[in-house]
């Protein structure tokens, strides 16, 4: 986008007058673009904070009433370095003027509100209330007071912004191929494009990959693969009687061979009976920005229980190439953001520890306060959500061009 530095008058912020072909929609968008437009101004201090006296992204969120888990989730995402130039840069008002769809109010919210974090002259918290009635409007299940799962209203929410900036419009029909001549690799070339042809956006880059299931046959020896895309993985917290748990014991967990017996027995396709089978997880496709999910609430229906083991995690060099299915790229990653959650399943409440991208340290975001931190406080039991992002451009084998 050309630089707009030197155009900032006060007749950016004058409107056309009124037409009677005028839309509503289009006005509104409008508006929001010239609003928007001022922010490129601060780009320049945020990139340099050399020259900025007040670092910025700085900002708290006041807590509307129990909107702690919604808090916590705004600045990891806020910290996401390319999400937030997305918004900054105003690339997001061109997805949304290149599509047809008049609902973009979420995603106009999000952008504004971030645009308040990294652009305010102060430290003084920001009220996020305009964002949280989009939200409600678009999960009605966030309306009240109650208290609600950070990791839940992160899907909600990265779903609700993709639909409303996704570049594809009209999506094509699903169609049925046959991929058995296809070694895995192209399967799964095939299928991420498949995908793509109908959600394709910003948040999709990111924050999407794929991952492969291999279901085998215990009585005939038949192996299928599938490829599923995934916005985050939910990964259980490992156990051990002696010494610590690490990250990578709860990913071995996460992709361990699982044995589907009794009723859970799937129908192989070359016995055409329900047998027994052996399933295991990799990963065909890493994203952008690789969200963990570390599973401390139970799902027992009989009580709810929380875990509070410390999982050790990296900071730095977070390798997971024996997690990567055949044919994949050799991914590492660096930790950003972490969602905390203190307390239980009765109550508790949500924080953050975000890597400032400008400075490069880590900062405590606790509703309206914020404070820097040491990077040895980053790993705690109360990390539930975890943040990393790509160390380098991936180069995957199948790495696919968009269609």
């Amino acid at each position: 986008m050309p630089s707009l530095r030197h155009s900032y008058t006060l007749t950016v912020l004058e409107e056309p007058a009124a037409s009677p072909l005028d839309k509503p929609e289009l006005r509104r968008k409008s508006q929001s673009l010239s609003r928007s437009m001022l922010v490129s101004k601060f780009m320049g201090l945020i990139i340099n904070p050399a020259k900025n006296k007040s670092p910025q992204g700085l900002v708290g969120l006041r807590n509307l009433g129990n909107t702690c888990f919604m808090n916590s989730i705004l600045q990891c995402l806020s910290n996401t370095t390319e999400l937030r130039d997305y918004c900054l840069k105003n690339i997001h008002c061109t997805d949304l003027q290149n599509d047809s769809r008049t609902n973009s109010a979420l995603m106009e919210e999000f952008a504004k509100l971030t645009q308040s974090l990294w652009t305010s002259v102060n430290n003084d918290s920001i009220s996020p209330s305009d964002f949280r009635s989009q939200i409600q409007r678009f999960a009605p299940k966030f309306v009240g007071c109650n208290q609600q799962d950070a990791q839940e209203f992160l899907r909600f929410l990265l779903d609700g912004l993709h639909n409303e900036v996704n570049r594809v419009t009209i999506r094509p029909r699903v169609s049925v191929e046959d991929f058995d001549h296809l070694t895995d690799v192209e399967k799964g070339s095939r299928m991420w494009n498949m995908y793509l042809e109908r959600e394709d956006s910003k948040v999709v880059d990111l924050f999407v990959g794929q991952l492969k299931s291999c279901l085998t046959c215990t009585a005939c020896g038949f192996s299928s693969t599938m490829f599923d895309p995934f916005w985050d993985l939910s990964i259980p917290i490992a156990q051990k009687n002696s010494s610590e748990i690490t990250l990578k014991d709860c990913l071995k967990l996460f992709t361990k061979e699982d044995v589907l017996d009794g009723e859970e027995r799937p129908t192989c396709d070359r016995c055409r009976a329900r047998r027994k089978c052996t399933k295991r997880f990799s990963i065909q496709k890493f994203p952008q920005i690789l969200v963990l999910h570390l599973k401390r609430f139970s799902d027992s229906n009989v009580r709810a229980s929380k875990l509070s083991t410390f999982v050790n995690f990296p900071l730095k060099d977070l390798d997971l190439r024996e997690f990567a299915a055949e044919g994949s790229e050799r991914p590492v990653y660096n930790l950003y953001a972490v969602s905390n959650h203190t307390g239980n399943t009765l109550g508790g409440h949500y924080t953050a520890y975000c890597r400032n991208p400008a400075l490069g340290e880590w900062y405590s975001y606790n509703d309206s306060r914020v404070s820097p931190i040491s990077s040895s406080q980053v790993r705690s039991s109360n990390a539930y959500v975890l943040f990393y992002e790509l160390a380098a451009p991936s180069h995957s084998k199948y790495q696919i061009c968009r269609l």
